[in-house]
């Protein structure tokens, strides 16, 4: 029986051993995979360089990551810490430390050989940095603003001899300062004109020039003269196409010029102003010299350089030029005023550069030099946009100001003699001032058009530029519009904003005088008799009370309710509501083609006759039409015209009303409750307006919340009454710590510290105006939460944003008194009592004399500010010989 079962197992492994040998080779090798597998695993690896633990190069796990991505050399995470610029693990958040190994034989303290050793190298090194710095701030604070300031000078003087004197004017040590101060200016403003250059050469090469310029290239047109004088044909469309060959010889006969594709396509690419770009090495440090080389005094070389040619190209030139046109065409009479007389020269002078480029450009494409006539066609586009930028940047809000100021003379009871007295002694700080006031107005009128096209129809203002348009760039409007298209929307610019600013500004001052003739002038003299300082009162309320105000008060949502109040009101007068607001369902009814061709003709006119600007001075973007696409089909109603003629009317009456309400109203309240409060004396008019908007605000508020509570009914009302009634309780509690109590103690602090010692003597006694020292700390509260906020992350940081975050709504008392109030009130009551108490109850135990308890009341609390100024520094050296002696140690 034995044998039996052992001739059948013989059988069975002679006859199924070769099936079962492959699949336990292939069972092998899947279980020899699996342990490679395994062991590639789990190998301790880095996971920057994936590389394995060495003897030199060891493995470290300096975070808290878990698996095999744990483990990291020194070296990689070094190197991956200098370029990612972060000191905490990317994944898991963990910062690292690093802790030097020292030599087993290191003595337990350094040897004073080697710490003076120590002091004396990082002294060495301290010195050569500031002999390095002080030769960098001299360079580019004082020879280069210095140079360019004489050499300035040199060039305007006209004479031979301040010429030939230049190198003596240069090293000369008279009006350094003064010299070097109007020397940055004149840097400044040759900086600016290169950056502008790149600038609009970037424009050129990415938007392409105008459509004369780029047509010179064009292979259809080889034998075509396009003068640039660009309002020579203003009815050529920028994208027309040209014919397309309809015949075979036309193919054979482009088939003919490949031969010359390569010429003309070097014509085509080639750029008269193409500069080389800067090394990618090159950084503002090297560049500026704060990297500790020398390399700079080659920058600085090359700036003064570039300086004085900017000065003779851009300035020199076209003054002399002007100047010499300007005598021969005998205009020298009008540009007699010394104020203007340098301006209007250089003007002249560029625009008669302009035309002798044009002239040039004509003689080239005659003689057929191309690169020639390229480059003199981008000089004209240059000069042609940079007179438009001076134009519309900066004469066009310059005249506005100056308009402004002339209708509200009577409301400021100034003459026009004052203010001309005033521009005789200062005139560059009265256009400065005049320029900015217009720039202001220009800037709130093209805001007041981008709401006027939340509310109306698309379409209605096809003659305004809509400014929120991502295809609108006012440069390239600049370089492919004709000129004479931008001196028209200029002229028309110039009317639009004075017709609003006469019935803004005069028309209303001319109402009050005949209705109210008391209420006129404003009264905004400072006044020495008040008690206050008018000054810290003039910077809180711009400061603080306006800004929270137009912060707080949503000014946009409520004149945007007002002017669709305004637009349904007229709209039901005159009945064009589907016109004005486009808000009318014309049904089935088609729109009137008549009404459509009528608007699409008028835009395609608008398209041609007005063209945007410079998007600086918002007025020049705002006579452009808009796109086919943007216009709404509306209900063309009878008498179209008429009715568009008395809207005009309705407008110009309602802007004239509003300007009065506002110039009277806020004022009229400001000045009744003043007067409960001062009496007769007479206040700034800057004082009553703010107070006046806050009450008006405050009853329009009320006003609204109360229209929009009245539906919900009594109980709604009332709970919502009951809610507010909490939030104004809370607020006022707030408040009164926030911007009572604690300004108060700031700026008494600030009163005893610097003010009294400073403008006090001791035979005198000080007289405390706390509501002066409240004014001034609500600016030095504003200040230092400002520096907080943007300061390092600490404990009040995070206190301040929590509060700012929980709104007016979810406001916490406790988070705003314990952990906000308390410390600080803590700190500044300390700092106010302990110096007093010190004066006042602890000198006199030992002494009695009262100049001596007079002096240390006087004198301790600049003296405790010095010293705790002195205890900070002192600790500060400490802190800093600790951290070198570390460095020493760690070099050792």
């Amino acid at each position: 029986m034995f044998n039996l079962m052992r001739f059948f197992l013989r059988l069975l492994l002679y006859n199924f051993l070769p099936l079962l040998v492959p699949v336990k080779q292939s069972i092998m090798k899947m279980i020899g995979n699996i342990k490679i597998r395994s062991v590639s695993i789990y190998r301790d690896i880095c996971r920057v360089c994936r590389s394995e633990a060495t003897p030199e190069k060891p493995l470290y796990h300096p975070c808290i990551c878990t698996g095999s991505i744990k483990f990291i050399h020194q070296e990689c995470l070094l190197q991956w810490l200098k370029y990612s610029r972060k000191e905490y693990c990317e994944l898991c958040n963990h910062r690292f430390s690093f802790m030097p190994i020292y030599s087993p034989d290191m003595p337990k303290r350094l040897p004073i050989k080697d710490i003076f050793s120590g002091l004396l190298r990082s002294l060495g090194t301290a010195v050569r940095f500031w002999l390095h710095y002080t030769l960098v701030a001299v360079a580019w604070l004082g020879v280069v603003p210095l140079t360019a300031c004489r050499i300035y000078r040199c060039l305007f003087t006209g004479s031979l001899s301040s010429i030939l004197s230049l190198p003596l004017d240069i090293l000369s040590t008279e009006n350094v300062f003064s010299d070097s101060l109007y020397g940055c200016c004149v840097v400044t403003c040759t900086l600016c004109a290169f950056i502008s250059l790149v600038w609009l050469r970037e424009q050129i090469l990415h938007g392409g020039g105008p459509e004369w310029l780029e047509q010179e290239h064009d292979p259809a047109m080889p034998n075509m003269i396009d003068p640039p004088m660009e309002f020579a044909n203003n009815n050529v469309q920028p994208n027309a196409q040209q014919p397309v060959p309809e015949n075979d010889d036309d193919v054979g006969q482009n088939g003919n010029n490949e031969g010359n594709n390569g010429a003309q396509a070097d014509v085509n690419n080639w750029n008269p102003i193409e500069w080389d770009h800067a090394a990618e090495e090159l950084t503002w440090e090297r560049l500026l010299g704060l990297d500790g080389s020398l390399v700079f005094l080659e920058h600085v070389f090359w700036v003064v350089s570039l300086n004085t040619l900017f000065i003779v190209v851009f300035a020199f030139c076209p003054y002399h030029i002007g100047q010499l046109s300007i005598s021969c065409f005998g205009f020298k009479e009008f540009t007699s005023a010394p104020e203007f007389e340098g301006l209007l020269t250089t003007l002249f002078g560029y625009i008669n550069i302009g035309i002798v480029l044009a002239l040039l450009h004509c003689a080239a494409a005659l003689i057929r030099l191309h690169k020639t006539r390229r480059l003199l066609g981008i000089c004209y586009v240059v000069i042609k946009v940079s007179l438009l930028s001076v134009i519309e940047i900066g004469i066009f809000p310059l005249v506005c100001g100056w308009w402004l100021d002339i209708c509200s003379l009577k409301m400021l009871d100034a003459t026009i003699h004052d203010r001309e007295a005033g521009f005789r002694l200062a005139p560059g700080t009265s256009m400065f001032i005049h320029w900015l006031a217009g720039m202001v107005y220009v800037f709130y009128f093209a805001s007041f058009i981008l709401l006027l096209r939340e509310v109306l129809r698309p379409g209605v203002l096809w003659f305004l530029k809509n400014l929120n348009d991502p295809d609108f760039n006012p440069i390239q409007e600049m370089i492919h519009s004709p000129i004479l298209r931008h001196i028209r929307r200029v002229l028309v610019s110039l009317v639009t904003f004075g017709t609003t600013i006469l019935l803004v500004v005069w028309l209303p001052v001319r109402i009050i005088e005949k209705i109210v003739p008391g209420f006129l002038p404003y009264h905004v003299m400072l006044s020495s008799e008040m008690p206050y300082s008018e000054l810290s009162l003039e910077l809180v309320l711009l400061q603080v009370v306006l800004p929270a105000l137009l912060e707080q008060g949503h000014m946009r949502q409520w004149l945007k309710f007002f002017v669709r109040t305004w637009c349904i009101g007229v709209s039901y007068i005159l009945d064009i509501r589907s016109y004005l607001l486009g808000d009318v369902n014309i049904g089935e009814q088609q729109p009137d083609m008549a009404a459509a061709a009528p608007a699409a003709q008028v835009e395609g006119e608008a398209q041609e006759g007005f063209q945007a600007g410079a998007l600086a001075a918002a007025h020049q973007a705002l006579f452009q039409p808009v796109s086919p696409s943007g216009f709404q089909p509306y209900k063309r109603p009878r008498f179209l015209p008429f009715k568009i003629v008395c809207l005009i009317f309705f407008i110009c009456v309602s802007l004239t009303l509003g300007s009065l309400v506002m110039i009277t109203v806020p004022v009229f309240v400001g000045r009744k409750l003043m007067s409960l409060w001062l009496g007769n004396a007479k206040v700034h008019e800057l004082y009553t307006i703010g107070c006046g908007l806050y009450v008006c605000w405050i009853m329009l508020r009320i006003c609204t919340l109360l229209w929009s509570w009245i539906p919900r009914g009594w109980n709604t009302i009332s709970s919502k009454m009951k809610e507010w009634l909490t939030i104004s309780v809370k607020m006022l509690c707030a408040m009164s710590v926030l911007l009572g109590l604690i300004p108060i103690l700031m700026g008494l602090l600030l009163d005893l510290i610097l003010t009294v010692p400073a403008r006090v003597s001791l035979n005198q006694t000080p007289l405390i105006s706390i509501w002066q020292d409240w004014a001034i700390g609500v600016l030095l509260t504003k200040t230092f939460c400002a520096v907080v906020l943007v300061g390092p992350n600490w404990w009040m940081k995070r206190v301040i944003e929590q509060v700012y975050l929980g709104g007016i709504r979810n406001i916490n008392l406790h988070s705003i008194f314990m952990d906000l109030a308390l410390p600080v009130i803590i700190v500044l009551g300390l700092s106010l009592s302990i110096p007093y108490i010190i004066a006042c109850s602890v000198i006199p135990m030992f002494s009695s004399s009262f100049e001596l308890q007079n002096l240390v009341l006087r004198r301790i609390y600049p003296a405790l500010l010095v010293f705790f100024m002195t205890i900070g520094a002192i600790v500060f050296q400490v802190r800093q010989f600790f951290r070198l002696y570390e460095h020493i140690k760690n070099d050792k």
